[in-house]
């Protein structure tokens, strides 16, 4: 049986003042035409369908656009949400959108139920798991603990119930989930932050949520969803990545959509097929008459562009400067050159630059008094932090 593996479409997203709807567009007309050609037997979505949980018109419209072509592939669709998708408004319609083939999973209650398909070899089962916020899933998946370890167990043991109740028995199985999966078990420190993009929303505070594969043991396939890298967790478990560069975090990726074949006894066969580039990304760093002058720098004009300026004080109307000759300039930094007298000196957003919420307000205690926070102070900001998540969460579902 042969997939096709996709995730992150985040459509409605800009990439900085650059709208990216249009780009969207020429990458789903570009799916819809891979499934064709490559003969799939299904095309596996596996979250964060739009940026935002209120996504703009232009985003519904371009959805609205997809669900079209994607019909008239008569090949089943299967998706489910992520965390940046409003799981309810994504769900509207999704008894009737079954049946024309395109089965949205977006209810945590109803994961364990499959989409059943048929190839010579027998029946493949495929579920999906939609993105699973602890504190909301533990109660109708009855999990043992609000943890995403917790709420991923109690929705893959209810996928293995249903699917020790198929016949025959060793029917295959697919899962569709949408979570930060580590190669191993491990503790929250060992999660592998070069693996993660700036345009991915972190999952929890602190950055623990992430889950061992050893969760998905005996699951013939797992396509992930929510890094923008491609790339492999296991032989059986692995990223489809993000369509479009949606960060300069993402500059040296090359972005791809995943052919699975997947055949009794055998670990999958996969083939990475790029995806259309809109623009290339390019970082440049220098002073901002090198950049303007040299014609070493003359490449760089196709290009959506991150500069970062090391004169020692910001050029006057820098901006405007550089994009009247690179016109795709997309982002400007300052940096300038340090002298020792400034050896120590780091701006604001360079301090708190990957640091997760809960860091920064631990060091906001330690800098207004000089000391740390207490352990009871401790647990009162990270509840703090963690109900402003969630309540920008149950805005969505309530």
């Amino acid at each position: 049986m042969r997939f096709l593996h996709t995730s992150d479409w985040h459509l409605g997203r800009r990439f900085h003042s650059e709208d990216l709807v249009p780009a969207q567009r020429v990458f789903l007309d570009h799916l819809v035409d891979t499934a064709r050609t490559e003969n799939v037997d299904a095309v596996l979505v596996a979250g964060d369908i739009y940026d935002r949980a209120i996504p703009s018109l232009d985003a519904v419209r371009l959805f609205n656009h997809a669900l079209h072509q994607l019909a008239d592939l008569n090949v089943p669709i299967i998706m489910i949400s992520g965390n940046h998708d409003s799981a309810h408004r994504l769900g509207v319609a999704s008894g009737l959108l079954a049946r024309t083939g395109i089965h949205l999973r977006t209810d945590p209650a109803t994961c364990h139920t499959p989409v059943i398909l048929e190839d010579t070899h027998g029946p493949v089962a495929v579920y999906g798991i939609p993105y699973l916020e602890p504190s909301m899933a533990r109660a109708p998946l009855e999990a043992e603990a609000v943890s995403h370890r917790a709420v991923l167990t109690a929705a893959l043991d209810r996928i293995r119930t249903d699917l020790a109740t198929r016949h025959p028995a060793g029917t295959r199985c697919v899962v569709l989930a949408h979570a930060f999966v580590t190669p191993r078990t491990g503790q929250p420190e060992e999660r592998d932050k070069t693996k993660e993009s700036a345009s991915e929303r972190d999952l929890a505070v602190g950055g623990i949520a992430h889950v061992g594969a050893d969760l998905f043991h005996g699951i013939d396939y797992v396509a992930l969803g929510h890094l923008h890298g491609a790339h492999r967790i296991t032989d059986r478990i692995h990223y489809s990545g993000s369509p479009l560069a949606y960060s300069f975090s993402e500059a040296r990726h090359t972005k791809t959509v995943t052919l699975v074949d997947l055949t009794p006894g055998k670990a999958p066969a996969l083939t990475r097929l790029p995806c259309p580039v809109p623009r290339r990304l390019e970082r440049v760093t220098g002073f901002i008459d090198d950049l303007l002058t040299n014609l070493a720098h003359e490449p760089l004009t196709d290009a959506w562009l991150e500069v970062t300026l090391t004169d020692t004080a910001l050029p006057f109307e820098a901006m405007a400067r550089l994009r009247r000759r690179f016109p795709h300039t997309a982002d400007l930094k300052h940096r300038p050159t340090q002298i020792p007298a400034q050896a120590t000196h780091t701006t604001y957003s360079e301090r708190i630059h990957g640091r997760s919420d809960l860091d920064i307000t631990t060091d906001f205690i330690h800098n207004m008094r000089g000391t740390e926070p207490t352990p009871d102070e401790q647990a009162l900001l990270q509840q703090a932090v963690e109900a402003s998540r969630l309540n920008e969460q149950q805005k969505e579902t309530v």
